[in-house]
C-alpha cells in the first residue's frame, strides 16, 4: 500500500518524537479499545443445515443428443437448449470413487464442461421419497487455479520488493483478517455499520502502514494524515447521504441481503462501503506525500517549511489528478453490468441519473474524491512541520535560501615568453624535439612501468 520509500529519513528531534508518541498511542489506545467494544463476541454462527452437501468431481464423459421440442406456447421455446448426460467420478464423500450422471448444465451462466474438467457436484433429494436421489452439476472447481495465481501474485511482490514486500504480504493478510474477523460479523452482528467501518478502517491502517513502512516518524505522520481524512469522509458521506436521501437499497445484492437480514441498516452499510474503499488510495497518498516531504528535504536542505509544503503541494495535484480517475473507473468497473443496463432504460438522461442506483455510485466517488484532496494538504503541512522541526530560527523563515558561496579562482599564471619562444625556434631550426622524453624528467608524472588506472 503506498510507494516504497527505502532512503533512512533525517532523525527527528527527540522532542518532536516525544509529541508524536503522544499523539499517536492514544489514538491506538481508543481504537483498540473501540474494537473490543463493539466486537460480534455473541455474534451466532450461521446455520448450516439447509445448505446442499457439495463434492468434487472429475467429468470423464459428456453426452449431447438433441433436446426434446417443447410443447407450443410454452415459455422459452426460441432458443434451442442442450440436452443430454455427464459422467463424473464422484473424489469424495459417501460416494467417492463411484461414477454418477448428471444432466448437461443448460441455461443463463451454466458451466460449459468437457472431459477432464474438475467440477462441484451437489446431491439433490426428492422430498416425497427421501430414497430417491439425483445429481447436478453446480460449478467448476477454481481452487487449483486461484491457488497458483496467488503462488505467482506473492513470488512476484516478493523478487520485487524483497523484505518490503514480505511486509507487504503481511499487511495484506492482515487487512483481510481485520475485515473477516471484525467488521463484517460487526455488521452482521447489528453493530452500527458507519462506526464498525470507521473503527476497522483505522485499525488496519495502523497495523498496515507500521507493518509496511516502519515506525518512524514520517509513517506517523501518513497515518495522522490518513486517519484525519478518513473521518473527514465520514462527515461527508453523512451529509451527501442524506441531502440526496439515499436508503442504501441501490443495488440487487442490497435488496437480497435485507431479504436474509433484516437487521442490517443498509443506509449504514453504504456509508461503510465508502470509508472501506477510500481507505485504500488514502494511505497510497498520504505515505507519498510524507515521503516527498522528507526527500525533498533531505535533497535541499535549505528549504523553508512554506517551500516545503508548495513544493511537495505540486506533486500531490499531479497525483491527485490521475487518482481521481482511478477512484470514478474503479466503482464503474465494479457496476459494469448495471450501467450497461442503465443504458438500455427508455428513461430519459436526467431520470437515470437521479435514480437511486446512479446517484448512489455518484455520492461514492464523489465523496471519495473530496476526502483524497483533503489529504493532500493535511498531510503535507503535517510533514512539513515535522520535517523541519528542530531546525533552527531561518529555516523556518520564508526567505531564499542564499546561494553557498565558493572561493574564488586564482588567477592563472603567465606562461614564460622567453622559454616559449626558445622552443619554437629549436623546432624551426631542424632540432630534433625528444618525442619522448624521459618521464623521470617531468615531476609530477608517474613512473614508466606504472599503471595509471584508478584504484577501485
Amino acid at each position: 500500500m503506498g510507494a516504497d520509500h527505502t532512503r533512512p529519513a533525517p532523525s527527528t528531534p527527540p522532542r518532536v518524537r516525544r509529541i508524536l508518541v503522544a499523539t499517536v498511542v492514544p489514538l491506538v489506545l481508543a481504537t483498540v479499545v473501540a474494537t473490543l467494544l463493539l466486537w460480534p463476541w455473541n455474534a451466532s454462527e450461521p446455520a448450516g443445515g439447509s445448505d446442499v452437501p457439495r463434492y468434487h468431481g472429475t467429468v470423464t464423459r459428456v453426452v449431447s443428443e438433441p433436446c426434446p421440442p417443447a410443447p407450443e406456447g410454452a415459455p422459452g421455446t426460441g432458443a434451442p437448449g442442450v440436452c443430454g448426460t455427464v459422467g463424473v467420478r464422484v473424489e469424495d464423500g459417501p460416494a467417492a470413487g463411484q461414477q454418477v450422471e448428471a444432466p448437461i448444465p443448460d441455461g443463463p451462466g451454466a458451466p460449459t464442461v468437457t472431459v477432464g474438467d474438475e467440477i462441484i457436484l451437489v446431491e439433490l433429494t426428492d422430498p416425497a421419497d427421501p430414497s430417491a436421489s439425483s445429481w447436478n452439476i453446480a460449478e467448476h472447481q477454481r481452487g487449483k487455479p486461484l491457488m497458483w495465481l496467488a503462488v505467482v501474485f506473492a513470488a512476484a511482490i516478493v523478487a520485487f520488493g524483497r523484505w518490503r514486500g514480505v511486509a507487504a504480504l503481511a499487511g495484506l493478510a492482515a487487512s483481510f483478517a481485520i475485515l473477516l474477523s471484525f467488521v463484517l460479523p460487526g455488521i452482521s452482528a447489528g453493530r452500527p455499520p458507519l462506526l464498525v467501518a470507521v473503527v476497522g478502517a483505522a485499525l488496519i491502517m495502523f497495523v498496515v502502514l507500521y507493518l509496511t513502512h516502519g515506525v518512524t516518524a514520517q509513517t506517523s505522520v501518513a497515518v495522522l494524515g490518513t486517519l484525519g481524512s478518513l473521518v473527514l469522509t465520514g462527515v461527508l458521506g453523512t451529509i451527501a447521504t442524506a441531502a440526496t436521501h439515499l436508503t442504501g437499497f441501490g443495488s440487487e445484492d442490497a435488496t437480497t441481503l435485507s431479504m436474509f437480514q433484516a437487521d442490517v441498516d443498509l443506509h449504514g452499510l453504504l456509508l461503510a462501503g465508502i470509508i472501506i474503499g477510500s481507505l485504500g488510495v488514502l494511505d497510497d497518498v498520504t505515505v507519498t506525500q510524507a515521503a516527498t516531504v522528507t526527500e525533498l528535504a533531505h535533497a535541499n536542505p535549505g528549504l523553508s517549511r512554506l517551500q516545503l509544503y508548495r513544493a511537495a503541494t505540486r506533486v500531490g495535484r499531479a497525483h491527485i489528478a490521475s487518482t481521481v480517475n482511478t477512484i470514478v473507473l474503479a466503482y464503474a468497473g465494479a457496476s459494469l453490468p448495471l450501467l450497461l443496463l442503465l443504458t438500455a432504460d427508455s428513461r430519459g438522461a436526467a431520470q437515470i441519473l437521479t435514480s437511486e442506483f446512479l446517484a448512489q455510485e455518484i455520492v461514492r466517488s464523489a465523496v471519495a474524491t473530496l476526502g483524497l484532496i483533503a489529504a493532500v494538504p493535511l498531510t503535507t503541512a503535517l510533514a512539513a512541520l515535522v520535517t523541519t522541526a528542530g531546525r533552527g530560527g531561518a529555516a523556518d523563515r520564508d526567505a531564499t535560501p542564499t546561494a553557498p558561496t565558493h572561493p574564488a579562482p586564482t588567477a592563472r599564471p603567465e606562461p614564460d615568453r622567453a622559454e616559449a619562444l626558445e622552443a619554437l625556434s629549436a623546432g624551426r631550426h631542424g632540432r630534433a624535439l625528444d618525442p619522448d622524453p624521459p618521464l623521470a624528467a617531468h615531476p609530477g608524472r608517474p613512473e614508466p612501468d606504472r599503471r595509471t588506472d584508478s584504484a577501485w
